[in-house]
């Protein structure tokens, strides 16, 4: 069976939700085509398909047969900028004329009140910029099917042929004798305004994939890499895994690797959303992105291209602003018969107007009222722009969404389990106590045990070590050195003088050395499940050091911000329940399973999930994937395994819980968002169209004039837009 592909393909010349509706059946029509989605936000598809049985070329062939373009490239920044330009150049030509139409129709200018020129100039207006419209209309007609530019070609058509009409055989349609009224304004206008809108929608679309523009600029265009003892500047592209590369302070790093030589400080913010630069030696891991502050270094490539963490990144970006939330369904049903059922009714109010009025020019505005105004575009709107902005945002703090599903699930979330090591935990041990007795101070014993240490690549071993670089003790090397099979070292220092033993309570006792003065503090550090490393000098006891795995910082008050928001915290361990139920204790969980295997913690996660409450996992290893894929919503720790991060609906770059309470209260104002943008785009129909169609002048009311329609459709559309955008200031 061949592996099946997934792509994200621009589509040009739609304009509404009926659109991308009429462009999703033409690629879903397709044989090989396993899922489609098309985006009227982004004006993308994300098309999984069967590569043996389709290629890229046939979709954007489907695509071109339902009236839109598809372009197979790698980005379509270019594309729309043109798209941009052109409408902007439309609208300028169409206002223009317009603007002197309006003065002739409406002012007695003697040149530009001419019902000759003014036909003249409207035509250009209806059939140059107005074209688009036409263009669009028909080739959703070739599919039997319609959308909001079948509205506007109708509505702008029956204005300026009756107009047209009027002028080419004057008193054929009027009574006669009469004055005959000329519409040509209404027809250029409602395009002016149609253009209008959409430049403004297409701008401020363009403000919601601000965040993959931003991480786009923060690839590297060249590297300097160094081959045969040669440096040469390369196209970043040309880059391959294994190439040696030299990085200068200031510069960004153009592609995943490790250093090889040098030190430095990495600001990683763009990665983390952390200000504080990162340091960096030997065998450290560097990202794609991200900028080297001070010392220069030499790397050696081990991720390129699409592989890299900042092309992930924006991939997976891309992906979760052109999926589909759940909500988007109710708009997706509403846009498919919404068109057709809005020229029924302009066609009920034609009728209705003219039967009751006998006023054939007043039912034709009517009908061409309620043409314009009912614009599906801000109902088709309403989703995909909260979604993307939302992923986008998401980003930037360090919140890879990797699907709209995920983002609409979460604010369901109310218990969210945790893996404790790594996730809740730093993962690693670390110093938590140091006990000296009076011959010695904190720092002189810690200085003595870390020098020791520093030769041994224990866990252990470098948690002590740690400590003393943390402290900015500086190291000095023992006189002799060797290690004890059994976990400990032993070393000579002060020119031989002073014998020093570093290990356990185990290897301490066997060596005859007294541990009566900690015996207190041993059994103390014991109940608290910790590890316990005594240094002994001379034979004697003279210090402590308490190691266990340390609680993350910010995990008790994630805690507690999630407990505000109703959320049932639960812990899931493999640790043995003393460990577990003080860190427990310390982090505010109540509920607390320990000594899990993985296939226990995929049980557990059942278990909540057949209690009845809508359950999210939260880890960080390979031994977590499988409670990650069964939870409602999987969320990895960045800091994690590969296989844990792609078993995951989201990504915490950071590693840290706070992130999963700002990823659930992002889910929270996306939906709030999103239903608010529903609500105004249904309310604005519910209303637009029977005031449209004349409500208004059963209570003695005006009728809604045509260009007044138009406006208020275009400005709908740039609301939801604009409503979206405001989730870019959430905090």
């Amino acid at each position: 069976m061949s592996k099946k592909k997934t792509m994200i393909i621009p589509i040009s010349g739609m304009s509404c939700a009926a659109c991308a509706a009429n462009a999703e059946k033409a690629i879903r029509s397709l044989s090989g085509v396993l899922e489609a989605g098309v985006n009227i936000a982004t004006h993308k598809a994300t098309v999984t398909y069967n590569p043996a049985l389709t290629s890229p070329e046939e979709i954007a062939g489907a695509v071109k047969r339902a009236g839109y373009t598809a372009v197979i490239t790698e980005s379509d920044t270019h594309e729309t900028n043109d798209e941009r330009a052109d409408l902007k150049f439309h609208l300028i030509i169409s206002a223009t004329l317009s603007a002197v139409i309006m003065a002739g129709s409406m002012l007695t200018i003697p040149v530009l009140s001419n019902p000759g020129l003014l036909l003249i100039l409207s035509t250009v207006v209806q059939f140059w910029p107005g074209a688009m419209f036409y263009k669009a209309a028909l080739s959703a007609l070739k599919h039997f099917s319609s959308n909001m530019n079948t509205l506007v070609a109708v509505g702008t058509s029956a204005a300026y042929f009756y107009s047209a009409f009027e002028v080419l055989f004057p008193n054929t349609l009027s009574h006669h004798g009469a004055h005959p009224h000329l519409y040509f304004e209404t027809s250029a206008v409602i395009i002016t305004f149609v253009l209008m809108g959409r430049f403004l929608e297409l701008t401020a679309r363009g403000r919601t994939s601000e965040a993959i523009k931003k991480l786009i600029n923060l690839q590297a265009l060249t590297a300097s890499v160094i081959r045969d003892g040669v440096e040469q500047q390369i196209a970043i592209d040309k880059v391959t895994v294994g190439d040696i590369l030299l990085v200068r302070p200031g510069e960004r790093i153009p592609v995943d690797g490790e250093i090889m030589d040098g030190s430095s400080a990495v600001d990683e913010s763009m990665l983390t959303g952390e200000s504080l630069p990162v340091d960096k030696a030997v065998g450290d891991k560097t990202y794609s992105g991200t900028v080297n502050t001070f010392g220069a270094f030499i790397m050696r490539a081990l991720k390129t291209g699409q592989q890299s963490t900042l092309a992930r990144i924006i991939k997976l970006i891309e992906e979760a602003q052109g999926s589909k939330a759940p909500i988007q369904r109710l708009a997706d049903k509403a846009a498919a018969v919404f068109v057709p059922s809005v020229i029924g009714i302009a066609a009920l109010t034609f009728v209705l107007w003219f039967a009751f009025s006998n006023d054939g020019t007043k039912a034709m505005m009517s009908a061409i009222a309620v043409l314009i105004i009912a614009c599906p575009c801000a109902l088709g709107l309403a989703t995909p722009t909260a979604i993307m902005v939302a992923a986008g945002v998401g980003a930037q703090r360090g919140i890879l969404i990797r699907n709209a599903e995920a983002l609409e699930n979460l604010h369901r979330v109310n218990a969210i389990a945790f893996d404790k090591t790594g996730t809740i935990t730093e993962g690693k041990p670390a110093v938590t106590g140091i006990f000296v007795d009076s011959d010695i101070s904190e720092d002189e014993a810690l200085k003595i045990a870390a020098s020791g240490e520093h030769y041994s690549e224990h866990p252990i071993a470098r948690a002590i070590v740690s400590e003393a670089l943390k402290r900015g003790i500086e190291l000095f090397p023992f006189d002799t050195f060797s290690s004890i099979t059994g976990g400990g070292i032993t070393g000579c220092i002060n020119d031989g003088k002073d014998t020093v033993l570093i290990g356990g309570e185990k290897l301490i006792s066997s060596s005859k050395v007294d541990l009566s003065g900690f015996r207190e503090t041993l059994n103390s550090v014991y109940d608290e499940a910790k590890t316990a490393v005594i240094l002994a000098i001379n034979n004697k006891a003279v210090a402590l050091f308490s190691i266990a795995d340390t609680v993350k910082d910010t995990s008790k008050a994630a805690i507690t911000e999630l407990k505000h928001y109703g959320i049932v915290p639960v812990m899931l361990t493999g640790d043995n329940e003393t460990v577990a139920q003080l860190i427990a204790k310390e982090t505010g969980i109540e509920r607390v399973y320990s000594g899990l295997y993985p296939e226990d913690k995929l049980r557990v996660i059942k278990e909540l999930k057949d209690s009845g409450m809508f359950t999210a996992m939260v880890g960080d290893g390979i031994n977590d994937a499988p409670a990650l894929t069964e939870a409602h919503v999987g969320i990895a720790m960045g800091t994690g395994t590969g296989i844990a991060v792609e078993s995951a609906d989201i990504t915490l770059i950071k590693g840290d819980l706070l992130s999963v309470y700002e990823a659930i209260k992002l889910s929270h104002l996306t939906i709030k968002t999103i239903k608010q943008n529903l609500f105004w785009a249904f309310l604005y129909n519910i209303i637009g169209i029977p005031v449209a169609a004349g409500v208004l002048t059963l209570f003695g009311g005006p009728t809604l004039n045509p260009m007044l329609a138009s406006l208020a459709m275009s400005l709908s559309s740039v609301s939801v837009v604009t409503n979206s955008l405001r989730l870019r200031n959430s905090t």
